[in-house]
């Protein structure tokens, strides 16, 4: 899918519609993504903050989809686990911002030109207007060849081409 439709999509779906997540921008390669968070009556807590849900949610999915279409359709992407750790009350907008960059994607290509399982950690801050820091997200991600390219035991493997979708 392009990125600037999907883009759009993602920003109407109805758990991002809801918590007043937006898509703001996705490189055409998928190495960079914005998502902000607006705030409003429906996604603070009691005292008036950012809902921890709501900044949580506004980092996910977009590592996986990231690493997906870089990686092309030879490798397996899931989320692994995540944690939240935050830094100090978000009020007003506040953003995340992904990259990737060619070093991931080899360390990836690398690590499950074997046939193994790999996982990586990334680590996205959540940061306000003034660019402090309001959250801290740590996402693993599990990556693996899917079956039918994994190498037969014994021999060597090829990494996946990275060709995209």
């Amino acid at each position: 899918m392009k990125p600037g439709l999907f883009r759009r999509l993602m920003s109407l779906w109805p758990p991002f519609l809801g918590a007043g997540i937006r898509v703001r921008e996705i490189s055409e390669d998928w190495r960079y993504v914005r998502v902000e968070l607006l705030s409003g009556r429906l996604n603070r807590n009691y005292v008036g903050t950012h809902f921890g849900g709501s900044l949580f949610a506004m980092t996910d999915p977009f590592l996986m989809l990231m690493y997906l279409e870089a990686l092309g359709s030879e490798c397996v992407v899931w989320d692994h686990s995540a944690a939240i750790r935050f830094v100090k009350p978000g009020r007003g907008t506040v953003a995340a911002e992904f990259r990737l960059a060619e070093s991931d994607l080899d360390d990836v290509r690398r690590a499950v030109a074997g046939g193994d399982r790999y996982l990586k950690e990334h680590e996205v801050q959540v940061f306000d207007a003034e660019g402090e820091c309001v959250a801290t997200v740590r996402r693993t991600l599990y990556f693996r060849l899917k079956e039918r390219y994994r190498p037969p035991e014994g021999r060597g493997a090829r990494p996946p081409s990275g060709s995209g979708r």
